[in-house]
Parts: C-alpha cells; structure tokens; sequence
C-alpha cells in the first residue's frame, strides 16, 4: 500500500536550514539518512518523522508549486508566530496572490522556500 512519508525541501545550505527549521518547529535531526546532502527532521517528542531537507540547486520559484501551511489558533499566536520565525531567519515576502483580508502569512526561510502561517480563527471553514 502507498503511503505518504514526509515533506522534503530543497535547500542550498543544508546545515542552515536545519538549524532554520528545528527551531522553527521544534524538531530535531535524526542520523537517518544523514549526508552532507540529505537530513530528517523528526519532532523533538519522538513521535516520528516531519520534515527532510535536501540539497538542491534548483533555483526557488516565485510562486511555488507546493509549499507547507503552519497552523496557529489565533490572531495573536501568529503575529507572535510571524515575528519570531523572522528572528530566526524568515523573510517575510510581499506576495502579489494575497486575497482581501488573508487569513495566511507569507513568509520564506533563509533559502527562500516560501511558506504560510495560517490563523485558523480566521480560516474560511476554521481549518486549512
């Protein structure tokens, strides 16, 4: 039976982005797979894999084909969300597709993959 394992980002600087993205999620490596091109992420609780980063040179799209939603409950958990990933690194991106009054924030980690943090409160269905 097929079945999804997890997300895999293309980064140029893999050491970077790991350090990125254990603080962004609260996630911590693992040596599976490890290599100078590849690394698994796994949440800090051991209940599994999350995330893998792998190293690309493939340029970052302006609007990406797929792209990850971080999910927060309210207003003010992602302001407070938006502000620290930009303190470890985030952009926040002037992107160009935001509806009236989005629900989402655009943001790219330090290789410019971009991704959202989504306030369900504001979601249309309180879901993404």
């Amino acid at each position: 039976m097929l079945r999804l394992a997890l997300p895999v980002i293309g980064v140029t600087d893999v050491p970077r982005a790991v350090e990125f993205w254990t603080a962004a999620l609260d996630l911590v490596p693992t040596s599976e797979w490890e290599s100078e091109t590849w690394r698994t992420l796994e949440h800090a609780d051991g209940s599994g894999r999350a995330l893998a980063l792998m190293r690309s040179e493939s340029p970052v799209q302006a609007h990406p084909r797929i792209h990850l939603d971080l999910l927060v409950d309210t207003t003010a958990e992602q302001e407070a969300e938006v502000e620290r990933l930009i303190g470890l690194g985030a952009d926040r991106i002037a992107w160009d597709l935001y509806p009236p009054d989005p629900d989402f924030v655009v943001l790219a980690d330090p290789d410019g993959n971009a991704f959202c943090v989504v306030d369900l409160s504001r979601a249309p269905s309180g879901t993404a």
